[in-house]
């Protein structure tokens, strides 16, 4: 089943968020390359693609898991979560419908 992380920033973490980054990356690309990740993107904190230093607000990903406590799981193991950007994180159960 497909499911929603919805991770929050705390807010001024750009640089830690760029600091942990490329482990955030690799594993997104796991489960890309799983065949298991539909959309991960994050939020500007601003109308623009490059926010420069204002930064994010969060990110968005769905993905495949077997179960919500298996993308509860590794969603708490975010590297992000670790460095302290994400002051919350919510994973709910997610029924694509469109398009």
């Amino acid at each position: 089943m497909l499911y929603v992380i919805i991770g929050e920033d705390v807010e001024g973490s750009l640089e830690q968020r760029l600091a942990a980054r490329p482990a955030h990356l690799e594993r997104l690309h796991a489960l890309r390359d799983a065949g298991r990740l539909f959309v991960a993107g994050p939020n500007p904190a601003i109308d623009s693609s490059d926010p420069g230093e204002a930064g994010f607000t969060g990110s968005i990903i769905i993905a495949e898991f077997d179960s919500l406590e298996a993308a509860q799981s590794w969603a708490d193991a975010d590297p992000y979560k670790a460095a302290g950007v994400y002051r919350q994180v919510t994973v709910k159960p997610f029924k694509k419908v469109l398009p």
